[in-house]
C-alpha cells in the first residue's frame, strides 16, 4: 500500500470524466417468503449502480446509496442523487483511502468510489482500511424465511424450512438466521408462537453442528418473546435479532432470562430505523451486544467513521446485508479491514453481469480475494438516462 502522500498524488491524477447510472438484476435460488412484518420477498429484484470513469481510464463501480437527499427523476418517478456536478473533480477531492468519501456531495457514490480508489491504487478495499481483520470471515445464511406459510397462507409444514436449510448448507453455510414472529401478522398468536418453537427446535435437531440466529423483525411483545425464548433456550441460540422494538426495560427482562438460561446468546439490534445514540447507550449496559446498521442505508463511509467509537465501547458489529450478495461482499471487505465484525450476513443469490468468483464460501467461512477494489468485475449492466 502506498503511503498517504503517494495515494493522494495518484488519486489527484484521476479526474472524474463520466458517471453512469445502470441497472442490475439479482435472482434468488428459491422463493424467499414472509418475515414477521412483510409478505413474500420474491425471487430477486432490480437495483441501481454507479459506474465511474476517470481521465486515466480507470473504472470503478458500486451500488447507489439509498435514502440520499435531492436528485433527479429517472424512471417511474424514482429519484436518484444528481452527479453531474462531480464531473471534472479530482478523485482526491472526493475520497481519502484512510477515511472514505470526504465530500458530502459524493456520498451517493460511496461504494463506487471505494472500488475506484482501490483499483487506481492497486489494492483491495480492506487494505485501504488497514487490514485489521481476517481474510476468512464467518458468514451466516440470512435466507431462512417463513416458507412454511409462503406463498399465500397455505401451511406447507416445517419440512420445507429444513429443506431450505439443507440447500444452503450444501452451499457452504454453517449458521442459519431464522425468521420468527409468525403470530404478529400471519397466524393466530398462540399458533404462531408454537410454530416458531417447532421450527427452531427442528433446525437444532437436524443441524446440530450449525449455529442458529433468530430474527423477529420487532414482531413480538416482550412477554410473548420470553415465552418463545424459554421454550427454545436449550437450542443455544447464537443471537436474538430485533425481538421487539428496542427499549431498556424490555431488554433488561430479556437479558435476565438469557443470563439464566443461555448465557452465550447475544442480542443484536439496530437494523430498522436505528437510533445510534440509543443503541450505544444500550450497549453500554450490555443490553445490546451486536450493532446491525445496514451497510447500504447507514453507509460504508459512515461505518468507517463510527469504528473508533465501536472499538472504545467494546460492542461488536455485523452490518445488515439483506437483499444482495453484493452487500455481503462489501461487508466482508469491511470485516477484513477492521477488527470488531463478529460475523456477516450471507445472501444466496446470483447477479447478472457480475463476477463473484473471487469470493469463496466454505464450511461457514467466506474467503475474501486480494484483487483491487471490492474484487468484483462488472461485465454488463443496463444504462439508464435521467428523464428530461
Amino acid at each position: 500500500m502506498p503511503n498517504a502522500q503517494q495515494c493522494n498524488e495518484e488519486l489527484a491524477r484521476h479526474i472524474i470524466t463520466e458517471i453512469r447510472l445502470k441497472r442490475l438484476r439479482n435472482r434468488y435460488p428459491r422463493l424467499y417468503g414472509k418475515n414477521a412484518r412483510l409478505p413474500e420477498h420474491a425471487y430477486g429484484s432490480e437495483f441501481m449502480i454507479y459506474e465511474v470513469t476517470t481521465s486515466q481510464g480507470a473504472v470503478g463501480w458500486g451500488m447507489h446509496r439509498h435514502r440520499m437527499p435531492g436528485g433527479v427523476h429517472i424512471i417511474k418517478g424514482t429519484t436518484f442523487p444528481a452527479t453531474d456536478h462531480l464531473i471534472g473533480k479530482a478523485l482526491a477531492e472526493l475520497f481519502d483511502p484512510a477515511v472514505g468519501v470526504i465530500a458530502d456531495e459524493a456520498i451517493a457514490l460511496d461504494f463506487a468510489l471505494h472500488d475506484l480508489a482501490g483499483r487506481v491504487l492497486g489494492v483491495p478495499v480492506y487494505e485501504m482500511m488497514g487490514s485489521g481483520g481476517q481474510l476468512s470471515v464467518p458468514c451466516y445464511d440470512g435466507a431462512i424465511y417463513m416458507n412454511d406459510i409462503s406463498p399465500g397462507q397455505v401451511d406447507r409444514g416445517v419440512g420445507i424450512i429444513l429443506d431450505d436449510c439443507q440447500q444452503d448448507y450444501d452451499m457452504g453455510y454453517r449458521a442459519f438466521k431464522v425468521k420468527i414472529g409468525r403470530g404478529n401478522m400471519w397466524m393466530p398468536l398462540e399458533e404462531g408462537i408454537r410454530r416458531d418453537i417447532e421450527v427452531t427446535t427442528a433446525i437444532r435437531k437436524h443441524f446440530p453442528d450449525c449455529d442458529i440466529l433468530v430474527d423477529a423483525n420487532d414482531g413480538y411483545s416482550v412477554d410473548d418473546f420470553l415465552r418463545y425464548f424459554n421454550a427454545v433456550a436449550d437450542c443455544g441460540l447464537y443471537w436474538i435479532e430485533e425481538p421487539f422494538r428496542e427499549n431498556r426495560e424490555d431488554l433488561l427482562r430479556l437479558k435476565e432470562q438469557i443470563t439464566k438460561r443461555s448465557p452465550s446468546t447475544k442480542i443484536a439490534d439496530g437494523e430498522a430505523r436505528p437510533d445510534v445514540q440509543q443503541l450505544f447507550a444500550l450497549a453500554g449496559e450490555r443490553l445490546v451486544d451486536v450493532l446491525l446498521m445496514d451497510i447500504d442505508y447507514y453507509g460504508f463511509t459512515e461505518w468507517r467513521r463510527l469504528m473508533p467509537r465501536v472499538i472504545d465501547s467494546g460492542v461488536q458489529i455485523s452490518p445488515h446485508n439483506w437483499g444482495l450478495k453484493l452487500k455481503t461482499h462489501y461487508t466482508a471487505q469491511f470485516a477484513a479491514g477492521t477488527a470488531g465484525v463478529l460475523t456477516i450476513e450471507g445472501v444466496p443469490d446470483e447477479t447478472e453481469g457480475v463476477d463473484f468468483s473471487g469470493y469463496r464460501l466454505q464450511d461457514g467461512l467466506l474467503h475474501i480475494p486480494s484483487a483491487p477494489g471490492f474484487g468484483m468485475d462488472l461485465h454488463w449492466a443496463l444504462e439508464l438516462k435521467p428523464l428530461d
